[in-house]
């Protein structure tokens, strides 16, 4: 299959747009990590007018994908976890063509997964995890027990990501398989959720305590990030905070975020009067 789409990513290769392209063979006879298709193309451009391209191929009965990404998308990507299979692509796909070695120093970024990053990714997935986590407690005291339950998973899969990170690895496709290899503990919560024949009602209040301890020991790590963010100014409003570079990753999790930290005694409140003898400005800051 390479052999027939060599003229495909040759014509790329020519262009001097083009960064870098790589190529991931299906493995399997149904392959999530490739979209079912016998063949990924992945090529990487400095700048396109859409972030993201793709086009579909055959040939008897086989079927190729080819996808363009921007480098701005791809470091997207790999910021906020929205696309784990990239990852997976860049690791162990086959390196077609190499500009200046991006590919290969972006190989070696991954495996080496530098402390700020680690510590972003750590921020953000700590957020999602938190919020899933609260949503997940309202609806069981609410006794909605099974919406509790599909936040409760949800926030099982965000600690596990934490966990991978932690370790200064990146999630792959199949994280519980990871997991389970690397923390343990987290895994036996996962599986104890989905396969354990109690009541709905007693495994979600059993492992919402279980997973309230395994939180709460990670806070200072997870908080590290906006800690340090928040430290570069006095104080902070909401939209400031809504409008970092790096803040603005939290997306629609940041101010629940905010809260939960605020409650944790992490980030403070300092409120500031406003034309109103009655209302005040909320602002954060940190110690």
């Amino acid at each position: 299959m390479e052999a027939l789409l060599r003229p495909i990513y040759q014509e790329r290769a020519s262009d001097s747009n083009t960064l870098g392209i790589l190529h991931i063979q299906k493995k399997e006879k149904v392959s999530p990590l490739t979209d079912t298709f016998d063949s990924i193309l992945l090529v990487i451009t400095k700048e396109g007018e859409r972030p993201i391209f793709t086009k579909h191929y055959s040939y008897h009965d086989q079927k190729a994908a080819l996808h363009t990404l921007t480098e701005k998308q791809l470091r997207k990507w790999l910021t906020l976890g929205k696309n784990p299979k990239v990852v997976d692509w860049l690791l162990n796909g086959r390196i077609l063509f190499d500009r200046n070695e991006f590919i290969t120093n972006l190989k070696k970024e991954l495996d080496e997964f530098p402390e700020r990053g680690r510590k972003i990714r750590i921020g953000i997935e700590f957020a999602r995890l938190t919020r899933r986590y609260l949503e997940g407690k309202v609806f069981y005291d609410q006794q909605n027990y099974l919406d509790a339950y599909t936040e409760l998973v949800d926030s099982l899969h965000h600690l596990a990501r934490l966990a991978i990170f932690e370790r200064g690895m990146h999630p792959e496709v199949l994280v519980w398989k990871q997991v389970k290899l690397l923390d343990p503990a987290i895994y036996k919560l996962y599986d104890e959720l989905v396969s354990s024949v109690e009541p709905l009602q007693k495994r979600v209040e059993l492992l919402f305590l279980a997973s309230d301890f395994l939180i709460h020991s990670r806070i200072k790590e997870g908080a590290m990030h906006i800690q340090e963010v928040l430290a570069e100014k006095p104080y902070w409003s909401i939209q400031e905070i809504h409008e970092q570079p790096e803040l603005k990753n939290y997306s629609t999790d940041l101010e629940v975020y905010i809260e939960f930290l605020v409650e944790k005694g992490i980030i403070f409140v300092e409120e500031h009067q406003t034309k109103s003898s009655q209302i005040m400005h909320r602002y954060y800051r940190v110690l």
